[in-house]
This record gives C-alpha cells, structure tokens and sequence, in this order.
C-alpha cells in the first residue's frame, strides 16, 4: 500500500494547539505520517543573505520551537501516525532522534554529505526528496546514506517549484530513480492535483506520497498554490485505497458479490434466465 506523508511545513504558525491540530487532521484524513521541519534562521541562509534581505530574517517566526517537540510526538502516538521531521542544521539531527519515527532530508539539503551522514548513522529511516537534483548528484546521495548505515533510503521524486504545472511533473523519473539506484520511489507533491498523485501511485507505483497540508487557508504557505486542504486530500487518498483494493488477486474466478448472480445466468439449452435448475422452485421476494 502506499504511505502518504502530511508535510505541515510552516503552516503551524507556532501554535502548539494549530501543530497539534494538524497532527488530528492528518490522521483524519487517513494519512500513515505527519512531518514538521525544524530549522534556525540563521543556521539555514548564509549571513550574506539575511543582512540585505528583511524577507529571510522574518522567516524566523515560521521556526518550530524545540519545546514542541515531545507533544507532537505523543499526540503521534495517540492517533496512532508516525512523526516525522526534516533536519536543516546538523544539530537538529540529535535533537529529534528522541522524537521521530523517521527522518526527511529536503532537496534544497540533498548536496551537503555531512548532513545526509548523520541522519543515517542514527539508524533511522530515512527520505530524500531529489527536486533540482541530476541522476549523479542523486547517486551520490544514496552512496553516502548507504555508507553511513542508512541501507534501505527512500527516494521521492520532486520538482522544486511551488506550485508545480502539471506537465513538469515528470512523473516517470519515478522508475528512472528506481532503476538508477535500487531504491524504493515515491512523489513528493507540489501540484495539488488528484490526477497526478493517481498517476504517480497506479501507474508510477509511487510507495509514498508527500504533500503539503494546511488546516484552513490562513497558514503562511498556502497562499503560494502547493498546499492542500485535509478535505481535498482525505478524498485522494480514499481513491487511492478503494484502486489499490480493486486489484484483487488476479485468479479469474466468481467473487463473493457475483454468486448471487450466477444462477440468473442463460441456460445453455434453451438461452433464457435463470438456470433451468431453479425456474421451478423460484418465488419473488
């Protein structure tokens, strides 16, 4: 079955009780993850950067506060949904081994090797997402979470932009990444579009879907076009599983809901319904 991942992003605007809420909806909406991301402002954009740009200093009051950490991940346990978050300094490696079932690793992080090293030598599972990234930069990631104990990475195929057209998806590098590197695929999604996630899982065989999720509208992402709704998404992901289920076993056989059925089939001597067998004995109910 494929694992869908909510990426709460930014959206919890600090708020322990809007974090906490985005944990019930995940798990409402039939989601098996819930990932934050941990950064520090000033261990995530060179000082070069925060020194001519307000907007990248104001960003530090989208940081998730360390406090919050062991809540989120009892509230996980509760609703019975893994936690997950994406480290953006090395220190926050150590700081969420405690906490998290898993660790992400984000595209724009995918070159730095100390970074990917030390979320595998914690022995925890860890994600890639591979947006921007060419085949060689992406084989290399993979060699260096191998080395480092991390033998069986995720990868998640990914177009960095926000929100991404549908037909740069390029969901086809799904199987290139898998085929490249023995890895097991899935997408990380930026297009909120049903038709792609469906695409990816049925055709692509994505195993995980990631997506941003916000509550209401009102998160500090959502206005830039790549977040869903819990509402939209619940509906996606019970497509997802009813198309997953249909699959069956593939023996040809009559199924449980057929047999009714089966002795109002034309008898083979005379072409008419039901089965001679039961003409006789038959009463309308």
């Amino acid at each position: 079955m494929t694992r869908f991942i909510a990426e709460v992003s930014s959206n919890h605007q600090r708020d322990l009780s809007r974090a906490l809420a985005f944990i019930d909806a995940a798990a409402g909406a039939g989601c098996d993850a819930v990932k934050f991301q941990l950064f520090r402002i000033d261990e995530l954009f060179a000082p070069e950067i925060l020194s001519r740009s307000e907007q990248h200093r104001q960003r530090r009051e989208w940081e998730l506060p360390l406090a919050f950490l062991p809540e989120l991940a009892a509230r996980c346990r509760e609703r019975n949904i893994e936690f997950a978050c994406t480290p953006f300094y090395l220190g926050a490696v150590a700081e969420l081994a405690p906490h998290v079932d898993f660790y992400k690793i984000a595209s724009y992080e995918l070159l730095w090797d100390d970074l990917l090293a030390a979320c595998a030598r914690t022995g925890k599972p860890v994600l890639l997402s591979t947006g921007m990234a060419t085949l060689t930069e992406i084989r290399h990631a993979v060699e260096t979470l191998r080395r480092n104990g991390c033998t069986d990475p995720i990868l998640l195929h990914c177009t960095s932009a926000y929100p991404t057209p549908h037909d740069q998806a390029n969901l086809a590098a799904i199987e290139t990444l898998r085929r490249q590197t023995g890895c097991r695929c899935g997408w990380s999604d930026h297009t909120v579009s049903p038709g792609v996630i469906h695409r990816a899982v049925h055709r692509w065989s994505a195993e995980v879907i990631e997506f941003h999720l916000d509550l209401d509208g009102e998160g500090e992402e959502f206005a830039a076009g790549h977040c869903w709704l819990p509402e939209q998404i619940a509906r996606v992901i019970q497509d997802v599983s009813q198309g997953l289920a249909a699959d069956g076993d593939g023996v040809k056989k009559p199924v449980p809901a057929e047999e009714p059925d089966r002795l109002w089939r034309a008898d083979p001597t005379d072409g008419l319904r039901p089965l001679k067998s039961i003409r006789n004995g038959w009463q309308p109910t």
